[in-house]
């Protein structure tokens, strides 16, 4: 196997598919922004969910709020409902599986809150149903999907579809959109300050 074909080749299906985002949605990831800065501003909190690579994606990002992104500013609340493996495993076992994040939403979502979606695929049923719960008690849902949406697309307000298939370069461009939603966060909130590289994890 040719490894530097294999590494020229990845760079360059990540670039040239977040060129193509960045190109064709650019508003909707400004939009997203602007929901997330406008709940936290009210005193609402996010809550963020996925499976697999991306249950590390949604703690990542909620990581990113609660302590920095780039600089110095009070705490945002965030919470990841993918950690707390009590809460996950006795809901996987005593109801089902794609209950697992939309029983926390019953739980922990109010009016005014945003519950962000990260999927691949937009396929998993435990999303759906999630999605489904925090439309419910008047949440804004947020969507960063892959693929074809999966129908999922259709259960959030704001949804935007990575166009690809390939799992790694779909949540590639996820996580420079959850980056650049942490910034464009704080620079709402607390201005457009300049960034302090030294201190983020």
């Amino acid at each position: 196997m040719d490894l530097e074909a294999l590494v020229e080749r990845s760079f360059r299906e990540s670039t040239a598919l977040k060129a193509r985002v960045v190109e064709e949605q650019a508003e909707a990831i400004a939009a997203m922004a602007r929901a997330l800065a406008e709940a936290l501003g009210r005193g609402g909190k996010v809550l963020l969910c996925g499976n697999g690579g991306s249950a590390a994606d949604a703690q990542h990002l909620a990581a990113e709020l609660v302590n920095r992104f780039q600089r110095e500013r009070p705490a945002l609340p965030a919470i990841a409902l993918t950690t707390d493996t009590s809460v996950l495993t006795a809901t996987a076992n005593d109801r089902a599986f794609d209950q697992v994040f939309s029983r926390q939403v019953e739980a922990l979502g109010r009016p005014g809150d945003v519950l962000l979606l990260l999927s691949t695929s937009g396929r998993s049923p435990n999303l759906h149903r999630a999605a489904r719960a925090a439309r419910d008690r008047g949440l804004t849902v947020l969507g960063l999907l892959g693929g074809d949406g999966g129908g999922l697309d259709a259960c959030c307000d704001l949804a935007l579809v990575v166009p690809s298939s390939n799992p790694p370069r779909v949540q590639e461009v996820h996580i420079l959109i959850g980056h650049i939603l942490c910034e464009a966060v704080e620079a709402s909130l607390f201005g457009d300050g300049s960034p302090d590289y030294g201190t983020s994890t």
